[in-house]
């Protein structure tokens, strides 16, 4: 049976850090405000002084209409609409859905790299967008718009330059990605095919392993997506053509059943018979095959239904919906002890929407089969996380959301205090899909594209990283949290604001990796 993990769409929230004056802390307070709003007995852990740093005040963003010069219409958003999250013990029946009230279409990378901008929302309702916000510009007067721009065209040279060596200096590397790759010339295609261990290190070996993985990953799909009527034996089928000649030449006066060129059905091999209920049998696989593959098909199609790219009604959308089936129907023959569960297409689609869109031409030609074996490097090291007889173990989603709230309360205690104890907003409510599917949901695509970047470039794996940037996320909106009852505060996590300044949460991030290891 498919497992399911649950979903909810995101309704659109203006971000606190809109709301506030741009040189107002938008995630701390004083700690003489929160003392008249805790009772006098209660031990609070103060705030640390890092947090209180007017560096890390998050000013609204200011933003300008998109270019004319892309003014093409939006799809039609979406018609599949459902509850905002099922409660986490019903992961059985609870299906993906996606309430698209922002129609998106993101840009292609190409080179040299482009930063289009949406046009600004309004109230109440928010105005379609055609373009995506580009996370590095989003920023609040022209000064600073030059100079995000130049640190963009400076942190692309750098990551040329790095990569245009002999033998790639993946330290190097992933310290540079980890500050984010600038859109265009296919930069981040290569760097996270090398960050996921799919290109080696050494540039002369390219060639030659890309051939060998896409070789294998061909002979994958005509071993695994092939008619059962087809995947009989070439022994099997010899044996067969040469039983129903034999019976078809018998003289008219012997009687048998084959004198007619039909073949018994005790001469049928039992593994090839339609009927059969054999382990070995290809049919019986097949049938049980059949619901897996229905539930990779409902998700596929539900996939960024607001993005052309994956949805949209063109040849190449569909034969972008075609390659995510296949990579997802491959990797659950391959891996018989897991096979498919609901979230997995959406952990998928960056990687494929990446690689696809890589100006190269053999590389984009080739995006199916390179995103195959980069997904299986990513799953292998979150995997537990959608195995559901591991929930309770200490590798599984609810032991990961455990250290979340540790996380949490190791760096503020007084927010994880009000969470936990006071307004009792189980963690599992709004943090499963966080990790479960790597933020992919939270976020405008490309901030995600961005987040991703950090993400991969962690040599430990991503699920450290993760957990920190999801501390972050809590800590952005504290004042917000800590002035909230329960209702309030789980409809806050599970739309979390979508105009979040993604630089800025990553920058908080950081900050507690660095003041974990002081």
């Amino acid at each position: 049976m498919t497992q399911t993990r649950s979903n909810s769409s995101k309704p659109a929230i203006i971000s606190e850090e809109q709301q506030t004056n741009t040189h107002t802390n938008t995630y701390t307070e004083s700690s003489e405000t929160l003392a008249e709003k805790e009772p006098e007995l209660m031990v609070k852990k103060r705030v640390p002084d890092w947090l209180n740093n007017s560096m890390l005040s998050s000013p609204a963003p200011v933003v300008s209409p998109p270019s004319k010069s892309r003014s093409q219409s939006p799809p039609p958003p979406s018609s599949s609409h459902h509850d905002l999250l099922g409660s986490y013990t019903s992961k059985s029946s609870s299906v993906y859905s996606y309430n698209s009230s922002t129609v998106i279409q993101p840009p292609v990378p190409i080179p040299p790299p482009t930063f289009i901008r949406p046009e600004p929302p309004t109230k109440p309702a928010r105005t379609p967008r055609t373009d995506f916000r580009d996370p590095l510009t989003r920023i609040s007067d022209s000064d600073n718009d030059i100079s995000s721009s130049v640190e963009d065209a400076s942190r692309q040279t750098n990551l040329i330059q790095a990569l245009s060596r002999k033998i790639i200096n993946m330290r190097e590397l992933r310290r540079l990605a980890s500050e984010g790759i600038p859109d265009g010339a296919g930069i981040r295609s290569t760097v996270w095919k090398l960050l996921l261990a799919y290109l080696p290190c050494d540039k002369a070996l390219w060639s030659s392993e890309l051939a060998k993985k896409r070789s294998q990953y061909n002979q994958f799909k005509e071993d695994f997506l092939m008619n059962p009527l087809l995947k009989v034996s070439v022994a099997s089928q010899s044996e067969i053509t040469r039983k129903l000649e034999d019976s078809a030449s018998l003289q008219n006066g012997e009687n048998t059943s084959a004198g007619k060129g039909l073949l018994p059905r005790s001469e049928i091999p039992h593994g090839e018979h339609p009927l059969s209920l054999g382990k070995t049998s290809v049919w019986n696989q097949f049938f049980q095959d059949t619901e897996i593959i229905d539930q990779i098909d409902r998700d596929v199609k539900r996939t960024h239904p607001d993005i052309d790219f994956f949805c949209g009604d063109s040849a190449s959308s569909k034969a972008n919906q075609d390659s995510l089936r296949n990579i997802l129907i491959v990797y659950a023959k391959l891996n018989p002890g897991i096979r498919y569960v609901q979230g997995m297409n959406e952990i998928l689609a960056p990687l494929f929407y990446v690689f696809k869109n890589d100006p190269d031409e053999d590389y984009s030609r080739n995006a199916e089969a390179d995103t195959f074996f980069c997904f299986v490097e990513l799953l292998s090291g979150i995997r537990d996380n959608f195995v559901q007889q591991l929930d309770n173990s200490v590798v599984g989603i609810r032991s990961t959301i455990l250290k979340l709230s540790l996380l949490l309360k190791e760096h503020d205690e007084e927010l994880w205090r009000h969470l936990d104890i006071t307004t009792k907003v189980n963690p599992q409510f709004y943090a499963f899909r966080w990790i479960t599917l790597l933020l992919t949901q939270e976020f405008i695509f490309t901030d995600s594209l961005h987040i991703w970047d950090t993400l991969l470039s962690d040599p430990e794996g991503p699920q450290e990283t993760l957990l920190r940037v999801c501390c972050a996320m809590l800590i952005l909106v504290r004042r917000r949290l800590l002035a909230g009852d329960f209702t309030a505060n789980l409809k806050l996590l599970q739309s979390y604001p979508s105009t979040t300044n993604i630089s800025h949460l990553l920058y908080v991030a950081n900050k507690l990796r660095s003041h974990h290891h002081s």
